[in-house]
């Protein structure tokens, strides 16, 4: 009689675990409901619109709120910046190469003395301020100070790095420019050593100037500064969101439009050749796209309006406002889920066997008939 109470016995085992197994499938997909639910990624185009309804509820990031804490974050960027900035006027103070300069190379170099078409002080102004002003314009409208920290270092990084590169290159170089004959021998009379090169007998800081034709700075800044701004407001617009709106590629070029300008009245000045221009535009906008895919992604992305920090924001605060669980921290009051009643049954051996409650009475009552079993038996 004991031996029969046997497989009634392992059956209400086999019973009992094929009940837990079910539950815990259960369990599990109510987990991965609750994953995809909360989990938010970048590269979803879906959640765009979710991203702005959740701007709408997190309210403005401003100065005053937040501007502090993502300056302080960004403090070693800012300090870098002030090393560029002392290396940028240390290579403007050092002399350049002073390279060879025969009698028979004059010819190219007797260009007529010009004064700049665009002047030195003019090119942080339109390179640096004004883009600076759009920013501001674009954080009035959106509060987010993300996007103007972001920007504003961008450019900065932008122009300081293509002034260190162009300087550089400018010192190591030492082209002379067009009109270097008129630098040189500013009373027309040219004396040459024995080995053919010129002994100039102008002002030094005259004749010092004139070995800095390669690259262009002015073509550089402009590129650096228009460039930045030209993928900035590429982005803002969604220039290429594919609904075929050309006018969008307008302001896009506006930009780069003027700092061609500029680069080509270098050339009508006789400050530089088209080699110089050529080399400076290539400096300042391949950097300008370094510093800005650094801080925002690509303007043809669907979420190139924002920068990188924004939506890392978004996606830090989405998580905080949830529990392990996926409950909402939010909500007035919660719902215990069915992860939560997994957590509260206790943990056992391989997630199946040990569970408390009415599933521990279960198993005890089936470890009883064992017992029983084995008495009888």
């Amino acid at each position: 009689m004991g031996n029969s109470r046997f497989p009634s016995c392992f059956r209400n085992i086999r019973s009992h675990f094929q009940d837990l197994s079910s539950r815990r499938q259960g369990i599990s997909s109510v987990r991965g409901d609750q994953f995809s639910s909360t989990n938010i990624s970048l590269i979803d185009k879906g959640n765009e619109e979710q991203f702005r309804m959740r701007e709408i509820q997190l309210g403005s990031h401003t100065v005053m709120s937040h501007g502090y804490s993502v300056a302080r974050t960004h403090r070693h960027d800012w300090l870098i910046l002030l090393l560029l900035v002392v290396l940028e006027i240390i290579l403007y103070i050092i002399h350049p190469f002073y390279r060879f300069v025969g009698k028979d190379m004059m010819t190219d170099l007797k260009y007529p003395l010009k004064s700049n078409t665009v002047p030195v002080w003019a090119v942080p102004m339109y390179a640096v301020i004004l883009p600076m002003f759009i920013f501001l314009f674009v954080y009035i409208r959106r509060r987010d100070v993300y996007d103007l920290h972001h920007a504003v270092l961008g450019l900065l990084f932008s122009v300081l790095v293509t002034a260190v590169i162009t300087d550089a290159i400018k010192d190591a170089v030492g082209r002379p420019r067009p009109y270097f004959f008129w630098r040189c021998f500013p009373d027309g009379k040219d004396v040459y050593d024995k080995l053919g090169n010129v002994i100039c007998h102008g002002d030094k800081n005259v004749i010092k100037e004139g070995h800095k034709s390669f690259p262009s700075g002015h073509t550089s800044w402009s590129f650096a500064g228009l460039g930045f701004l030209s993928l900035y407001l590429s982005g803002k617009i969604k220039a290429f969101d594919r609904t075929d709106h050309v006018a969008k590629l307008c302001i896009v070029f506006l930009p780069l439009l003027m700092a061609s300008l500029v680069a080509v009245s270098r050339v009508d000045d006789y400050w530089h050749h088209w080699q110089d221009v050529f080399a400076g535009g290539l400096i300042g906008l391949i950097v300008a796209t370094f510093c800005y895919l650094q801080f925002f992604p690509p303007p043809y992305h669907h979420e190139g309006w924002g920068p990188y920090a924004y939506f890392r924001m978004l996606e830090e605060t989405s998580a905080t406002n949830y529990t392990p669980n996926g409950q909402n921290l939010n909500s007035g009051h919660t719902q215990p889920t069915a992860a939560q009643e997994e957590n509260q049954e206790g943990h056992g051996c391989l997630g199946c066997v040990g569970l408390s409650g009415e599933t521990d009475h279960h198993h005890n009552t089936t470890l009883d008939e064992i017992e029983c079993g084995n008495v009888r038996k």
